[in-house]
């Protein structure tokens, strides 16, 4: 299995930023880590692994990215405004910076994301803010409402951050032909949220799965046998 890594210096965040990315062909796959976790994350938790044949017979090709949340969401020491503009300059990254290298290495112009807990509200948030160049929504144990690292505070940079705000809203044509999977476990800490986004979904007409898992927790167990399911449907 090809494994590179990259370290460069990034204008948007203006600090250094590391990435790894696993195969040599394939549909682009951008895989966000956990809360606050690192660009290796899903290496170290097996989630590559569970994924290995896809990677290895040529039909994915994985990104890994750095987290910015220990600058952004979850920064207790900066105003929330600075949080959410944080989070802005982050998702400048992935769209000025890593989209383009993607496009460039790959041939496809649109990408599948996806993300486990915490992950999965950085796959559904740039999802969902940029349709156009996203064909598959992946979350799995996602939340999907950022209000509680705000401490109160709203403008614009919240708003357009979360799901469960601008989603009601959002009219972009492309979400219509999106593949969205919202991959949860019934005794799950974000079980909720899944649902009601789900129902936000359901009331847009957006097609999508509601994916409960029985006797399963919100664990990396579960998420390693969601993901390669998931991906036999990219297409």
């Amino acid at each position: 299995m090809t494994e590179n890594f990259y370290k460069w210096h990034s204008p948007s965040i203006d600090r250094e930023f590391e990435m790894l990315v696993f195969g040599h062909a394939g549909y682009p796959l951008l895989l966000f880590p956990t809360s606050m976790g690192r660009y290796y994350e899903s290496k170290d938790m097996g989630l590559i692994e569970s994924i290995r044949w896809f990677i290895e017979q040529g039909r994915i090709k994985v990104y890994c990215p750095d987290s910015f949340d220990t600058s952004s969401w979850y920064n207790k020491h900066i105003t929330p405004a600075e949080r959410a503009y944080n989070h802005v300059r982050y998702d400048r990254l992935l769209t000025d910076e890593i989209y383009p290298r993607i496009v460039e290495e790959t041939g496809y112009s649109r990408i599948a994301t996806a993300g486990c807990s915490f992950g999965g509200f950085h796959a559904a948030s740039f999802s969902f803010r940029h349709p156009e160049i996203v064909s598959y929504l992946f979350s799995l144990s996602g939340t999907f409402d950022i209000k509680s690292r705000v401490d109160g505070h709203y403008d614009d940079n919240v708003y357009f951050s979360n799901p469960a705000d601008f989603m009601p809203g959002n009219q972009h044509q492309d979400l219509w032909r999106m593949g969205i999977i919202l991959g949860v476990a019934d005794n799950d800490v974000t079980r909720s949220q899944n649902e009601q986004l789900s129902g936000m979904l359901a009331q847009k007409n957006i097609t999508h799965w509601l994916d409960i898992r029985p006797a399963s927790t919100h664990d990396w167990a579960t998420w390693k046998t969601m993901l390669p399911g998931y991906l036999a449907l990219i297409r």
